[in-house]
Protein backbone atom coordinates (compact mmCIF):
# COMPACT_ATOMS: atom_id res chain seq x y z
CA UNK A 1 0.00 0.00 0.00
CA UNK A 2 1.37 3.41 -0.89
CA UNK A 3 1.83 6.00 1.82
CA UNK A 4 -0.77 8.77 2.13
CA UNK A 5 0.03 11.92 0.25
CA UNK A 6 0.88 15.03 2.19
CA UNK A 7 -0.73 18.40 1.67
CA UNK A 8 2.00 20.99 1.77
CA UNK A 9 2.07 24.74 1.69
CA UNK A 10 5.42 26.26 2.46
CA UNK A 11 6.25 25.28 6.03
CA UNK A 12 2.87 23.62 6.52
CA UNK A 13 2.71 19.86 6.19
CA UNK A 14 -0.63 18.32 7.10
CA UNK A 15 -0.96 14.59 6.45
CA UNK A 16 -3.93 13.83 4.25
CA UNK A 17 -6.19 10.88 4.97
CA UNK A 18 -5.77 7.87 2.74
CA UNK A 19 -8.10 7.94 -0.24
CA UNK A 20 -10.67 10.53 -1.34
CA UNK A 21 -13.01 11.88 1.25
CA UNK A 22 -16.11 13.92 0.53
CA UNK A 23 -16.86 16.75 2.95
CA UNK A 24 -20.49 17.75 3.21
CA UNK A 25 -21.24 21.26 1.89
CA UNK A 26 -23.16 23.36 4.39
CA UNK A 27 -24.35 26.92 4.08
CA UNK A 28 -22.50 29.02 6.64
CA UNK A 29 -23.85 31.85 8.74
CA UNK A 30 -24.59 34.45 6.09
CA UNK A 31 -22.10 32.94 3.64
CA UNK A 32 -22.53 30.95 0.47
CA UNK A 33 -21.99 27.24 0.80
CA UNK A 34 -18.60 25.78 -0.02
CA UNK A 35 -17.60 22.26 -0.99
CA UNK A 36 -14.31 20.64 -0.02
CA UNK A 37 -13.10 17.43 -1.63
CA UNK A 38 -10.20 15.96 0.31
CA UNK A 39 -8.10 13.77 -1.95
CA UNK A 40 -4.60 14.15 -0.60
CA UNK A 41 -3.77 17.34 -2.48
CA UNK A 42 -3.58 20.91 -1.31
CA UNK A 43 -5.92 23.58 -2.53
CA UNK A 44 -5.03 23.69 -6.20
CA UNK A 45 -1.44 22.92 -5.31
CA UNK A 46 -1.17 26.45 -3.91
CA UNK A 47 2.19 27.29 -2.41
CA UNK A 48 3.41 30.10 -0.25
CA UNK A 49 5.33 32.68 -2.24
CA UNK A 50 8.87 33.83 -1.68
CA UNK A 51 9.47 35.08 1.83
CA UNK A 52 10.78 38.61 2.06
CA UNK A 53 13.04 40.03 4.69
CA UNK A 54 10.49 42.47 6.09
CA UNK A 55 7.77 41.30 8.42
CA UNK A 56 4.33 42.66 9.21
CA UNK A 57 2.96 42.42 12.72
CA UNK A 58 0.03 40.15 13.41
CA UNK A 59 -2.20 40.06 16.45
CA UNK A 60 -1.52 37.32 18.93
CA UNK A 61 2.21 36.62 18.69
CA UNK A 62 1.78 34.64 15.52
CA UNK A 63 4.38 34.48 12.80
CA UNK A 64 4.83 37.45 10.55
CA UNK A 65 3.04 37.86 7.26
CA UNK A 66 5.45 38.18 4.34
CA UNK A 67 5.13 39.24 0.70
CA UNK A 68 3.54 36.53 -1.40
CA UNK A 69 1.86 34.71 1.48
CA UNK A 70 -1.83 34.03 1.12
CA UNK A 71 -3.77 36.11 3.62
CA UNK A 72 -6.22 34.43 5.94
CA UNK A 73 -9.74 35.79 6.11
CA UNK A 74 -10.55 38.21 8.91
CA UNK A 75 -12.74 37.37 11.89
CA UNK A 76 -15.14 40.22 11.20
CA UNK A 77 -16.95 40.70 7.93
CA UNK A 78 -16.77 44.49 7.91
CA UNK A 79 -13.32 45.23 9.33
CA UNK A 80 -10.70 46.85 7.05
CA UNK A 81 -8.01 44.89 5.26
CA UNK A 82 -5.07 44.00 7.50
CA UNK A 83 -2.17 41.55 7.54
CA UNK A 84 -3.17 37.91 8.13
CA UNK A 85 -3.86 37.04 11.75
CA UNK A 86 -2.96 33.38 11.48
CA UNK A 87 -1.30 31.75 8.50
CA UNK A 88 -1.45 27.95 8.05
CA UNK A 89 2.33 27.75 8.58
CA UNK A 90 1.97 29.25 12.05
CA UNK A 91 -0.97 27.05 12.98
CA UNK A 92 0.95 23.96 11.94
CA UNK A 93 4.09 25.07 13.76
CA UNK A 94 2.27 25.61 17.06
CA UNK A 95 0.09 22.48 16.93
CA UNK A 96 2.44 20.27 18.94
CA UNK A 97 2.87 22.87 21.68
CA UNK A 98 -0.89 23.42 21.78
CA UNK A 99 -1.54 19.70 22.13
CA UNK A 100 0.96 19.39 24.98
CA UNK A 101 -0.46 22.45 26.75
CA UNK A 102 -4.22 21.82 26.70
CA UNK A 103 -5.60 20.97 30.11
CA UNK A 104 -6.11 17.22 30.40
CA UNK A 105 -7.80 17.74 33.79
CA UNK A 106 -10.86 19.20 32.08
CA UNK A 107 -11.48 16.09 30.00
CA UNK A 108 -12.96 13.83 32.69
CA UNK A 109 -15.75 16.26 33.71
CA UNK A 110 -16.41 16.86 30.02
CA UNK A 111 -16.62 13.13 29.28
CA UNK A 112 -19.03 12.62 32.18
CA UNK A 113 -21.30 15.39 30.96
CA UNK A 114 -21.24 14.16 27.36
CA UNK A 115 -22.08 10.62 28.51
CA UNK A 116 -25.15 11.98 30.30
CA UNK A 117 -26.54 14.42 27.76
CA UNK A 118 -30.34 14.36 28.05
CA UNK A 119 -32.05 12.78 25.08
CA UNK A 120 -28.77 12.16 23.28
CA UNK A 121 -28.79 9.53 20.54
CA UNK A 122 -26.42 9.01 17.67
CA UNK A 123 -23.16 10.83 17.11
CA UNK A 124 -21.95 13.69 19.26
CA UNK A 125 -22.27 16.93 17.30
CA UNK A 126 -19.14 18.97 18.03
CA UNK A 127 -18.90 22.54 16.71
CA UNK A 128 -15.33 23.88 16.47
CA UNK A 129 -15.36 27.69 16.18
CA UNK A 130 -12.54 29.40 14.32
CA UNK A 131 -11.15 25.96 13.59
CA UNK A 132 -8.14 27.09 11.55
CA UNK A 133 -6.41 23.99 10.21
CA UNK A 134 -8.34 21.71 12.56
CA UNK A 135 -5.86 21.08 15.37
CA UNK A 136 -8.60 20.90 18.01
CA UNK A 137 -10.42 18.08 16.24
CA UNK A 138 -7.16 16.17 15.82
CA UNK A 139 -6.46 16.55 19.55
CA UNK A 140 -9.92 16.05 21.05
CA UNK A 141 -11.74 13.55 18.83
CA UNK A 142 -9.32 10.68 19.69
CA UNK A 143 -9.83 11.46 23.40
CA UNK A 144 -13.63 11.08 23.38
CA UNK A 145 -15.58 7.84 23.05
CA UNK A 146 -18.41 7.23 20.65
CA UNK A 147 -19.26 8.36 17.13
CA UNK A 148 -18.71 12.05 16.49
CA UNK A 149 -19.71 14.54 13.82
CA UNK A 150 -17.50 17.64 13.78
CA UNK A 151 -18.77 20.90 12.31
CA UNK A 152 -15.77 23.08 11.53
CA UNK A 153 -16.45 26.84 11.45
CA UNK A 154 -14.09 29.40 9.97
CA UNK A 155 -14.26 32.41 7.67
CA UNK A 156 -11.34 31.20 5.56
CA UNK A 157 -12.12 28.49 2.97
CA UNK A 158 -8.38 27.92 2.60
CA UNK A 159 -8.00 26.95 6.26
CA UNK A 160 -11.25 24.96 6.14
CA UNK A 161 -9.80 22.85 3.37
CA UNK A 162 -6.72 22.02 5.45
CA UNK A 163 -8.97 21.20 8.41
CA UNK A 164 -11.09 18.85 6.30
CA UNK A 165 -8.10 17.08 4.78
CA UNK A 166 -6.43 16.56 8.15
CA UNK A 167 -9.55 15.65 10.11
CA UNK A 168 -9.43 12.54 12.34
CA UNK A 169 -11.42 9.46 11.42
CA UNK A 170 -11.63 7.56 14.68
CA UNK A 171 -12.73 8.26 18.25
CA UNK A 172 -10.98 6.88 21.35
CA UNK A 173 -12.97 3.64 21.13
CA UNK A 174 -12.62 3.31 17.36
CA UNK A 175 -16.02 4.80 16.57
CA UNK A 176 -16.43 6.74 13.36
CA UNK A 177 -15.68 10.48 13.15
CA UNK A 178 -17.17 12.53 10.33
CA UNK A 179 -16.71 16.18 9.45
CA UNK A 180 -18.36 19.04 7.62
CA UNK A 181 -17.26 22.63 7.12
CA UNK A 182 -19.18 25.87 7.56
CA UNK A 183 -17.84 29.15 6.35
CA UNK A 184 -19.10 31.92 8.60
CA UNK A 185 -18.24 34.69 11.02
CA UNK A 186 -17.84 33.34 14.56
CA UNK A 187 -18.15 36.88 15.89
CA UNK A 188 -21.78 36.84 14.69
CA UNK A 189 -22.70 33.39 15.91
CA UNK A 190 -26.38 32.74 16.61
CA UNK A 191 -28.04 29.98 18.65
CA UNK A 192 -29.52 28.63 15.41
CA UNK A 193 -26.00 27.97 14.12
CA UNK A 194 -25.46 25.62 17.08
CA UNK A 195 -28.82 23.86 16.92
CA UNK A 196 -28.36 20.25 18.00
CA UNK A 197 -24.81 20.80 19.27
CA UNK A 198 -23.47 18.40 21.90
CA UNK A 199 -20.30 20.40 22.48
CA UNK A 200 -18.74 23.68 21.36
CA UNK A 201 -14.96 23.99 21.17
CA UNK A 202 -12.48 26.68 20.20
CA UNK A 203 -8.75 27.18 20.48
CA UNK A 204 -6.89 30.50 20.77
CA UNK A 205 -10.08 32.38 19.94
CA UNK A 206 -11.46 34.24 22.97
CA UNK A 207 -8.57 36.68 23.25
CA UNK A 208 -9.09 38.06 19.72
CA UNK A 209 -12.75 38.89 20.38
CA UNK A 210 -14.39 41.95 21.92
CA UNK A 211 -16.57 41.80 25.02
CA UNK A 212 -19.69 41.97 22.85
CA UNK A 213 -18.47 39.12 20.67
CA UNK A 214 -17.65 36.91 23.66
CA UNK A 215 -21.13 37.56 25.06
CA UNK A 216 -22.61 36.66 21.66
CA UNK A 217 -20.65 33.39 21.68
CA UNK A 218 -21.72 32.60 25.26
CA UNK A 219 -25.35 33.36 24.43
CA UNK A 220 -25.18 30.96 21.48
CA UNK A 221 -23.73 28.20 23.69
CA UNK A 222 -26.33 28.88 26.38
CA UNK A 223 -29.09 28.73 23.78
CA UNK A 224 -27.82 25.35 22.62
CA UNK A 225 -27.56 24.17 26.27
CA UNK A 226 -24.30 22.37 25.51
CA UNK A 227 -20.87 22.33 27.16
CA UNK A 228 -18.13 24.60 25.84
CA UNK A 229 -14.41 23.81 25.92
CA UNK A 230 -12.49 26.97 25.02
CA UNK A 231 -8.74 26.47 25.14
CA UNK A 232 -5.45 28.36 24.92
CA UNK A 233 -6.56 31.91 25.61
CA UNK A 234 -3.59 34.13 26.42
CA UNK A 235 -3.16 34.89 30.10
CA UNK A 236 -0.89 37.92 29.72
CA UNK A 237 2.16 36.32 31.37
CA UNK A 238 5.40 35.18 29.76
CA UNK A 239 8.55 33.82 31.39
CA UNK A 240 11.90 33.73 29.58
CA UNK A 241 15.10 32.17 30.89
CA UNK A 242 17.64 33.58 31.11
CA UNK A 243 15.86 36.81 32.05
CA UNK A 244 16.48 40.17 30.37
CA UNK A 245 15.72 43.64 31.79
CA UNK A 246 13.46 44.38 28.79
CA UNK A 247 11.23 41.31 29.28
CA UNK A 248 8.65 43.16 31.36
CA UNK A 249 8.39 46.18 29.05
CA UNK A 250 7.92 44.00 25.98
CA UNK A 251 5.30 41.89 27.75
CA UNK A 252 3.36 44.96 28.89
CA UNK A 253 3.43 46.48 25.40
CA UNK A 254 2.32 43.20 23.86
CA UNK A 255 -0.58 42.92 26.30
CA UNK A 256 -1.62 46.46 25.41
CA UNK A 257 -1.51 45.47 21.74
CA UNK A 258 -3.76 42.52 22.53
CA UNK A 259 -6.30 44.90 24.06
CA UNK A 260 -6.31 47.43 21.20
CA UNK A 261 -9.57 48.46 19.53
CA UNK A 262 -11.69 46.85 22.24
CA UNK A 263 -10.25 43.34 21.95
CA UNK A 264 -10.11 41.47 25.25
CA UNK A 265 -6.67 39.89 25.03
CA UNK A 266 -5.65 38.62 28.50
CA UNK A 267 -9.03 39.65 29.97
CA UNK A 268 -11.02 37.30 27.76
CA UNK A 269 -11.24 34.31 30.11
CA UNK A 270 -12.48 36.47 33.00
CA UNK A 271 -15.17 38.01 30.78
CA UNK A 272 -16.20 34.61 29.42
CA UNK A 273 -16.36 33.09 32.92
CA UNK A 274 -18.61 35.89 34.13
CA UNK A 275 -20.87 35.57 31.11
CA UNK A 276 -21.22 31.78 31.42
CA UNK A 277 -21.83 32.01 35.18
CA UNK A 278 -24.51 34.68 34.64
CA UNK A 279 -26.33 32.15 32.46
CA UNK A 280 -26.19 29.44 35.11
CA UNK A 281 -23.24 27.43 33.86
CA UNK A 282 -20.61 25.85 36.09
CA UNK A 283 -17.22 27.09 34.92
CA UNK A 284 -13.80 25.55 35.43
CA UNK A 285 -10.54 27.23 34.40
CA UNK A 286 -7.21 25.45 34.19
CA UNK A 287 -3.75 26.70 33.16
CA UNK A 288 -2.46 25.50 29.80
CA UNK A 289 1.03 26.97 29.33
CA UNK A 290 3.38 26.40 26.47
CA UNK A 291 6.69 25.18 27.94
CA UNK A 292 9.24 25.62 25.18
CA UNK A 293 12.89 24.64 25.10
CA UNK A 294 15.70 23.98 22.62
CA UNK A 295 13.66 21.33 20.81
CA UNK A 296 11.08 24.01 20.01
CA UNK A 297 13.50 26.50 18.46
CA UNK A 298 11.48 27.01 15.25
CA UNK A 299 8.35 27.83 17.24
CA UNK A 300 10.23 30.06 19.69
CA UNK A 301 11.78 32.02 16.82
CA UNK A 302 8.45 32.73 15.15
CA UNK A 303 6.74 33.47 18.46
CA UNK A 304 9.51 35.91 19.42
CA UNK A 305 9.25 37.79 16.15
CA UNK A 306 5.50 38.19 16.51
CA UNK A 307 5.64 38.97 20.23
CA UNK A 308 8.30 41.68 19.93
CA UNK A 309 6.84 43.00 16.68
CA UNK A 310 3.42 43.54 18.26
CA UNK A 311 5.04 45.26 21.24
CA UNK A 312 6.91 47.68 18.97
CA UNK A 313 3.78 48.36 16.94
CA UNK A 314 2.04 49.31 20.17
CA UNK A 315 4.97 51.33 21.54
CA UNK A 316 7.20 52.57 18.67
CA UNK A 317 9.59 54.18 21.14
CA UNK A 318 10.75 50.65 22.02
CA UNK A 319 12.05 50.01 18.51
CA UNK A 320 15.78 50.58 18.97
CA UNK A 321 16.01 48.66 22.24
CA UNK A 322 13.66 45.97 20.94
CA UNK A 323 15.85 45.36 17.89
CA UNK A 324 18.79 44.61 20.15
CA UNK A 325 16.61 42.54 22.43
CA UNK A 326 15.21 40.46 19.58
CA UNK A 327 18.65 39.92 18.06
CA UNK A 328 20.02 38.66 21.38
CA UNK A 329 16.99 36.49 22.07
CA UNK A 330 17.14 34.90 18.61
CA UNK A 331 20.84 34.19 19.06
CA UNK A 332 20.13 32.49 22.40
CA UNK A 333 17.35 30.49 20.77
CA UNK A 334 19.64 29.35 17.95
CA UNK A 335 22.25 28.31 20.51
CA UNK A 336 19.70 26.23 22.44
CA UNK A 337 20.03 28.45 25.50
CA UNK A 338 16.54 29.99 25.66
CA UNK A 339 13.50 28.63 27.44
CA UNK A 340 10.07 30.20 27.26
CA UNK A 341 6.82 29.70 29.15
CA UNK A 342 3.80 31.34 27.53
CA UNK A 343 0.84 31.18 29.87
CA UNK A 344 -2.67 30.37 28.59
CA UNK A 345 -5.93 29.33 30.20
CA UNK A 346 -8.47 26.66 29.23
CA UNK A 347 -12.12 27.09 30.16
CA UNK A 348 -14.82 24.44 30.48
CA UNK A 349 -18.40 25.65 30.87
CA UNK A 350 -21.06 23.10 31.79
CA UNK A 351 -24.67 24.32 31.58
CA UNK A 352 -27.00 23.48 34.42
CA UNK A 353 -28.79 20.24 33.54
CA UNK A 354 -32.44 20.44 32.65
CA UNK A 355 -34.53 20.55 35.81
CA UNK A 356 -32.00 22.69 37.70
CA UNK A 357 -29.77 19.91 39.07
CA UNK A 358 -26.19 21.00 39.70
Amino acid sequence: MTAPETTTNGLASIPAQTGPRKVTPVRGEGEKETVHEASGAGEGGAEVGQRGAEASVVAGAGPVGRPGERATVRLRHDEPEEPPRYAPEWLRLREGADAAARAQDLLDPLRIRLANLPGHTGALAVHDLGCGTGSMSRWLAPRLDGPQHWVLHDRDPYLLHFAAVGAPRSAADGSNVTVETRRGDVARLTPDALAGASLVTASALLDVLTREEVVTLVDACAGARCPALLTLSVAGRVELAPADPLDTEVAEAFNAHQRRAGLLGPDSVTVACEAFAARGAAVRVHPSPWRLGPEDSALIEQWLRGWVGAAVEQRPELRDRAERYLRDRLAACAAGELRVVVHHSDLLALPRPTGGAS
